[in-house]
């Protein structure tokens, strides 16, 4: 044997040599076996302890953060930051930016937080003024035609809801997404106007003069008129409606409160999708609703004698009985059909929304709008043979 590998086998004989007492051979492989399970547990790695959440200590975390957020952070960014980067050598000119961004909260507020008065915008449905529309069932035949008819309109993406009053049945086609108003939104206007006279801050006779700052392009015939010269709510009210005048309808928002107090009535009607946010002519679509609002609102005008008087509302569906466009929603409808309704117009988006009534005594809601190619005639096409098969299908 080579003299390397009997110094080897030598070396592993001496270590492990095999004793004759059974029992000390037994105790050394125990041994070795214990060494080996210490070292596996030494290096096996450890399981992090979760710590059970304090209650108390959140809710002190919270406050604290809190306190930073809303005392600490805008006490030191007004004293200090402010002071440092944009130092100012008019130091006895101060500037209440919460009065530049809410101008009118000071007599038009509805909800205080931390001595700041504010307005809350969303609708409390337990209290809302307004009744909703009570939904029966979907008319599955008519959604399926105005489905096919939007097939051969590709570029109109429309939104559609039609309402009976008799079954309570309807169609739903994007009736909640929200889309520009254009012009429709002069119906919560109107409504908003006649709530404040019902509640005594204004009468019909009141006249508002007609200033520059009124005066605006787009639809309607005021921006045609001399200056100065003096109109009645009724006059500018029903101007609104049947021209879709938008300088009367800017007179009646500054009279009322502005778009602020449109806002907050809708909310307190119970009205959550719809809002003003641009004065008339709102070309870029900012003025937004949806087709169910609309809808709702006009079935409120309609039937809610808790909500409006009936001279109120006998006088606003006066109005909207005479409107003059009649190439949308009434070039669809048969002979002898009532429409009581208004229409919105911008490049983007075409609607209108109305009440119909049948000379059978058949009687639906009907709200569409029309989002489509700038000023394309396809929107008013749609619109028209839509109308067309949602009155044959609810007179028949």
């Amino acid at each position: 044997m080579p003299k390397l590998a009997r110094q080897y086998d030598s070396r592993v004989y001496s270590e492990y040599r095999i004793s004759s007492d059974y029992t000390r051979s037994s105790y050394v492989r125990r041994e070795h076996h214990a060494d080996f399970v210490e070292l596996r547990q030494a290096n096996r790695p450890h399981k992090k302890k979760h710590k059970k959440r304090n209650i108390f200590h959140f809710l002190v975390s919270c406050s604290f953060l809190f306190f930073l957020m809303f005392y600490a952070m805008p006490y030191s960014f007004n004293s200090i930051t402010k002071a440092m980067f944009v130092p100012t050598p008019y130091k006895e000119i101060s500037i209440d930016l919460n009065e530049i961004s809410f101008p009118t909260h000071k007599y038009l507020a509805n909800n205080w937080f931390l001595g700041k008065r504010s307005f809350s915008f969303s609708a409390d449905e337990k209290s809302a003024q307004m009744v909703p529309l009570k939904e029966n069932v979907n008319m599955p035949v008519l959604q399926s035609e105005l489905t096919n008819l939007m097939q051969a309109y590709p570029t109109i993406k429309p939104a559609v809801f039609v309402w009976d009053y008799e079954t309570q049945n309807y169609v739903d086609i994007n009736a909640s997404e929200i889309f520009s108003t254009a012009s429709i939104i002069k119906i919560p206007v109107l409504i908003d106007v006649f709530k404040t006279i019902e509640s005594g801050q204004l009468s019909l006779s009141d006249k508002i003069p007609l200033t520059e700052y009124f005066r605006t392009e787009g639809s309607g015939s005021l921006q045609f008129k001399a200056r100065n010269s003096e109109y009645t709510i009724d006059e500018l009210a029903r101007r609104m409606i049947t021209e879709s005048d938008n300088s009367a309808t800017n007179m009646l928002m500054a009279k009322i409160g502005s778009m602020t107090d449109v806002n907050q009535s809708m909310r307190a009607w119970g009205i959550k999708h719809t809002q003003v946010n641009t004065w008339l002519p709102d070309l870029k679509g900012t003025n937004y609703t949806t087709a169910r609002d609309m809808a709702t609102m006009l079935y409120n005008i309609d039937e809610n004698t808790e909500f409006l008087s009936e001279d109120s509302r006998t006088r606003m569906l006066n109005y909207m009985g005479h409107v003059h466009n009649n190439r949308l929603l009434k070039a669809g409808l048969g002979e002898g059909a009532v429409l009581l309704h208004k229409t919105g117009d911008i490049g983007t988006m075409l609607g209108d929304a109305g009440i119909v009534i049948a000379p059978n005594g058949k009687k639906y809601i009907v709200v569409i709008l029309a989002n489509r190619p700038h000023n394309a005639a396809a929107g008013k096409d749609f619109i028209v043979q839509a109308s067309k098969i949602i009155y044959n299908y609810m007179v028949k």
